[in-house]
């Protein structure tokens, strides 16, 4: 008869450290690509973006070098969009509608369908990231 001993240990301070480590990698690398997707959708143009389409710019690149992202480590969250210190508040009326300088802006999202454009990507991004 043939008989075998196996001894295991479970290290759950690693595991937990490799995977808040991965999540922070993967939310930074997902915000990135949101930000270049939306950035790319900003084309120059002398006329307006029809609305329901990514707003366009007339050559001062300023809301597109606006759009930046941050990645909370502690909570788990990324935000990306417009930086209001760049651009003021014109990412928000392209992306909801709305007055703006006493005018009326209609609905010209752009952050929205980059992530649903990014959406499928993620999933592969964050499978196997554990190691």
């Amino acid at each position: 008869m043939i008989g075998a001993k196996c001894k295991t240990r479970a290290n759950f301070e690693k595991v937990a450290k490799a995977a808040a480590a991965a999540t922070y990698r993967n939310l930074a690398h997902a915000a990135a690509s949101i930000r270049s997707i939306a950035r790319r959708s900003i084309r120059t143009s002398p006329k307006a973006a029809p609305p329901g389409r990514p707003p366009r710019t007339r050559g001062a690149r300023r809301l597109r070098n606006a759009i930046l992202y941050a990645v909370e480590r502690d909570i788990g969250r990324a935000t990306i969009g417009p930086d209001a210190a760049i651009a003021g508040d014109v990412g928000g009326a392209h992306e909801h509608g709305g007055e703006y300088r006493g005018g009326y802006f209609a609905r010209r999202p752009f952050i929205g369908p980059a992530l649903e454009k990014a959406r499928p990507k993620l999933q592969k991004q964050w499978a196997d990231s554990i190691k």
